[in-house]
């Protein structure tokens, strides 16, 4: 449940390397269903759970990573009004046109202290195949794969995150469930929602701008984690790590690669988040723990492979 005008992270952009293996991984790995194509270089996807047109849109490109990150916001005034902010905030806002991604309004984009393209709108026509709104069955198709509900979140890497931490609860209305810093007081790391949840998005400090460290998507429960690791030895897919259990959000979780390099997490459980509890704070020298709950280790491939 959204607690602020932000409503949720709704649409994310990724560059992949090729559409035949990745794709086969999006659709029949993961679980994702294709809603249409743009031009000869964009496909457009969601999860069986979502309402909205679409989720994710893969773009063809010499080197995988991330396009962008875009917010759905309450309504039209809501959005004219975040955009003013955005401003004042000190980011230049440009337009991006209506249809520019198919089923969505219009959006407004701007570069944050971290590197990454930020992006919101308040208008996206619904999925022809969403979920069922009268007398509904648990689904209308049976899931495929590894089941994947909906995309959920995302980690992204950059530098400068006190200042992007900042601007997502001043200008986004969001709040910080969970902080990690130095041993020096400073940020290292921030979990950051406008929901429930215990994350929308994460930062983590980092000197080179614009990076994303994983993409992750919502499984219903620790069985389908399992579903999960199955599926990725199926397939030979690269594990990163687990099926393990993070401390920092309580979430149940495994990591791994797609076939373009871009690192995913499937994802399930995770604490209720409220805007008025404490904040739970991590030290650097605890992160292990924090991250991987049952190892208390981080092996260093998860901190330092980012696209």
């Amino acid at each position: 449940m959204a607690l602020n005008g932000t409503l949720r992270p709704g649409l994310v952009q990724l560059r992949v390397l090729d559409f035949d293996k990745t794709l086969n991984f999006y659709k029949n790995i993961l679980g994702l269903n294709e809603v249409c194509r743009i031009g000869e270089d964009r496909i457009c996807l969601k999860g069986f759970d979502e309402f909205d047109h679409h989720s994710l849109t893969l773009r063809l490109a010499d080197e995988a990573g991330l396009d962008f990150v875009a917010f759905k916001v309450a309504s039209a005034d809501e959005l004219e009004k975040m955009k003013l902010a955005v401003e004042a905030f000190g980011y230049p806002v440009d337009t991006v046109a209506e249809g520019d991604q198919p089923g969505f309004g219009k959006r407004y984009g701007f570069t944050i202290s971290t590197g990454h393209r930020f992006e919101i709108y308040s208008e996206v026509a619904l999925a022809q195949k969403g979920p069922g709104i009268k007398n509904p069955d648990i689904w209308n198709e049976p899931p495929r794969g590894m089941r994947a509900q909906r995309m959920d979140h995302f980690l992204l890497y950059g530098p400068n995150i006190a200042e992007a931490e900042r601007f997502c609860k001043e200008v986004f209305g969001m709040f910080v469930p969970e902080v990690c810093n130095t041993p020096d007081g400073n940020r290292l790391a921030a979990w950051i929602t406008s929901s429930n949840k215990p994350h929308d998005l994460a930062f983590v400090e980092y000197p080179k701008p614009g990076k994303i460290h994983h993409l992750g998507f919502y499984l219903q429960d620790w069985a389908d984690v399992g579903n999960a690791a199955d599926w990725i030895a199926l397939n030979r897919l690269k594990l990163d790590i687990g099926p393990t259990r993070h401390a920092i959000t309580r979430g149940l979780s495994i990591y791994f690669w797609e076939p373009s390099g871009n690192r995913i997490e499937v994802y399930a459980g995770g604490y209720t988040a409220y805007p008025d509890n404490p904040q739970r704070v991590w030290d650097s020298s605890e992160l292990g723990r924090g991250l991987f709950y049952y190892s208390g280790e981080v092996i260093p491939s998860f901190l330092e492979i980012v696209t």
